[in-house]
């Protein structure tokens, strides 16, 4: 059953199971946020269960470019699309959160980024990224690292 993610009242809905659950729904707050203020773009989440070909695509990306199996069960996913950007989240137990912005012209940027909720380590099949730190009223301090996607998906 989708969630609509309300930034203005955090709830952990869905997210209970992480250990860092309340930083985790902070962080997905503001995404929220984000692509509501951005794009006009209501961001709703389904278990991961449910949302299966996205939490698959985003798998298939990181292991392809990167050879990256992340170690934590997903907890919910979104995918969707604005203006000519696909947009897709998983977010997992651990705290952490992967994005993908593929732009769908020929020569757009496509990106793959991550996102750790305050209070988690970095896990190691991250260990070779460098996380810069970023403030945020609704998640704390959020660590994000990203690289670029080179092929086509």
């Amino acid at each position: 059953m989708p969630y609509t993610v309300d930034f203005t009242t955090v709830s952990t809905a869905g997210l209970e199971s992480s250990p860092v659950a309340d930083a985790l729904a902070g962080l997905r707050a503001n995404e929220a946020r984000y692509f509501k203020n951005k794009y006009d773009h209501v961001f709703t989440v389904e278990p991961a269960g449910s949302a299966q070909p996205t939490v698959d695509w985003v798998h298939r990306i990181l292991d392809a470019e990167r050879g990256i199996v992340i170690s934590s069960s997903p907890l919910e996913a979104t995918g969707f699309q604005v203006e000519n950007i696909r947009i897709a989240y998983v977010f997992y137990k651990s705290g952490l959160s992967i994005n993908v912005m593929y732009t769908l012209d020929e020569a757009g940027k496509r990106a793959v980024g991550f996102k750790l909720s305050d209070g988690m380590e970095v896990p190691a099949e991250l260990g070779s990224f460098k996380f810069a730190r970023q403030k945020s009223k609704l998640a704390g301090t959020i660590r994000g690292s990203y690289f670029v996607i080179k092929n086509e998906y």
